[in-house]
């Protein structure tokens, strides 16, 4: 076998390298082509229902008023708005503590309500407990409950 020069050495690593330049550049032929697709995924069912609290001051008496609170919790995984407030008010005596003596009232305006949230705000209102000519005593260590609901 014949040994190569220096000179041989290099034309032969130039050809070398220029043969897998020339074979590789043939692996990187391509078609054109045209063509289109497209995907899907539902959206989240919504941020689902929101619990909602009402918060206020024992002790009302005849005649006076107090501040509600109203709060939400939001369990879900999606933020969510909390729209018009309503509530009303019952007792733990229908029959002799009325619900007719006592007024409530709710105010909001559109809230949002962030997901993993307890305690946000929502609204607030008044409580008041209505002085009537009859005797109200019944009403004495009663219970009164704010029930609230969202539009």
């Amino acid at each position: 076998m014949r040994k190569f020069s220096k000179k041989g050495k290099a034309y032969a690593a130039a050809a070398t390298v220029a043969l897998v330049a020339a074979s590789g550049g043939a692996a990187y032929a391509y078609w054109t082509t045209t063509g289109n697709g497209s995907g899907t995924a539902a959206n989240s069912a919504g941020g689902g229902t929101v619990t909602l609290h009402a918060t206020f001051a024992a002790g009302l008496a005849p005649g006076n008023s107090t501040s509600v609170a109203y709060t939400a919790d939001n369990a879900s995984n999606t933020d969510t708005v909390v729209g018009a407030l309503t509530a009303t008010v019952s007792t733990s005596d229908p029959t002799h503590c009325l619900a007719s003596w006592f007024t409530v009232t709710a105010s909001t305006s559109t809230s949002p309500v962030a997901h993993n949230s307890t305690g946000t705000s929502v609204g607030s209102g008044t409580l008041t407990f209505l002085n009537d000519a009859a005797s109200q005593d019944s009403c004495k260590s009663a219970t009164v409950t704010v029930t609230v609901g969202s539009l």
